[in-house]
């Protein structure tokens, strides 16, 4: 979400006269697009801060803007210890101090084979852990008629793979006025003509429905991958985490999934040393992702974030060292199981999309997501081409094209 926005906020500065600089000593506008999901990242931002301080400082013409999770409703306290921040506006709004643009404007300039699009804005679950709902407001949808249109465009740049963007793409279109869901967004973005793949993120289990399932399966753009964050493996864990779902009710999901949609690649997120997590109940979660066999899993140690419940009445009981070695463990865990998976790749042709060229190599994905690497003359960028797989590593294939 925040590389999305950022693309569209340099779009909007370049279309007001800026260009981008090489070295923030050489700008005049500096932008900080923020994230303040985990604490790691509010204090990066924070010490980001106090060296622009220093900057600005040294050249006091320099304006700087600050935007993302990091901004709240009030930012009297933000203001009061930051007075050298020049403009401040919330995640996903468009600063008022640039003016008003159309919505081309507003497009990546340059937009990438493979291109972010946002939704949906905000959340509704409130989890106790989450601060997104703070700070991004409830769900806003936005019309399905407005997101084709901005698919259109992307594909006359030379967009060839569209990742639909919400903090719960399954809620997609509950505040609309003909009530669509992901599913019929899907349908409509299926028959444009250039358009090869479509992806999304992010799902929650306790929303997902057959239909969307159903669609996935049904509908040849749509690519078979599914981010479905479990965040625990233990009942009470996910009750006092307020997911809305047990753990039973996640397996049979999943089940459905493999089900209709065989091969599908399936990705989760999990916190570990939630409040008052114990050995048994992280073992729980362990053996649940020892069990399923996910090609990816995003692990986190849980930090308090404020306004939240947890922050406001759990104690962060679990000692960090005890975190830490938790995550290294499901770390250790996924390493192998991801490394099985992807040697049972090895001599298979798959169809990649080429995105770009890395280190003299060519790189795309699988259908499945998988990163893909090979060598080859020519210019391959923004095509489908077919490669057989040579080389598997956990976290990446290397191959030739077949």
């Amino acid at each position: 979400m925040n590389k999305a926005e950022s693309e569209r906020l340099a779009s909007l500065l370049e279309s007001s006269g800026y260009q981008p600089s090489n070295a923030a000593e050489e700008a005049d506008l500096i932008l900080l697009n923020t994230c303040v999901v985990r604490e790691s990242a509010e204090n990066r931002i924070i010490n980001k801060l106090h060296s622009l301080k220093t900057l600005k400082k040294n050249r006091p013409q320099l304006k700087i803007a600050l935007t993302g999770c990091f901004v709240s409703p009030d930012n009297t306290n933000l203001l009061s210890t930051f007075p050298f921040v020049d403009y401040v506006f919330p995640a996903g709004d468009l600063p008022e101090w640039l003016g008003q643009f159309s919505g081309d404007e507003l497009l990546p300039r340059e937009p990438e084979v493979s291109t972010y699009v946002p939704i949906m804005q905000g959340c509704d679950n409130f989890c106790s852990y989450c601060i997104v709902p703070f700070r991004r407001g409830r769900e806003r949808s936005r019309p399905i008629d407005e997101i084709v249109c901005e698919v259109r465009g992307l594909i006359q740049r030379g967009v060839r793979e569209v990742i639909l963007l919400g903090q719960n793409v399954d809620s997609f279109g509950h505040g609309l006025l003909d009530k669509p869901d992901l599913a019929d967004l899907l349908a409509r973005l299926n028959s444009l003509e250039g358009l090869l793949r479509i992806r999304f993120l992010t799902n929650h289990p306790k929303d997902m429905k057959s239909k969307l399932i159903i669609a996935i399966s049904s509908l040849d753009k749509v690519c078979e991958q599914i981010n479905l964050p479990v965040q625990a493996g233990d009942n009470d864990i996910l009750k006092a985490m307020r997911r809305g779902y047990t753990i039973e009710r996640y397996r049979e999901l999943i089940k459905e999934i493999r089900d209709k949609v065989p091969g599908i690649s399936l990705s989760t997120d999990v916190i570990v040393g939630f409040p008052g997590e114990t050995d048994a109940q992280f073992q729980n979660t362990f053996n649940f992702l020892e069990e399923i066999k996910f090609d990816m899993v995003h692990v986190a140690a849980y930090s308090p974030r404020p306004e939240t419940l947890a922050a406001r009445t759990m104690k962060d009981d679990v000692r960090a060292e005890v975190k830490k070695s938790r995550l290294e463990q499901i770390e250790k865990l996924q390493a192998g199981i991801v490394g099985e998976i992807n040697a049972g790749l090895h001599g298979k042709c798959l169809e990649i999309l080429v995105e770009r060229k890395e280190k003299g190599k060519w790189m795309g994905r699988t259908r499945g997501d998988k990163v893909v690497f090979f060598s080859q003359d020519g210019d391959y960028k923004s095509k489908l081409v077919n490669v057989k797989i040579l080389r598997t590593t956990p976290w990446s294939l290397t191959g030739e094209i077949g």
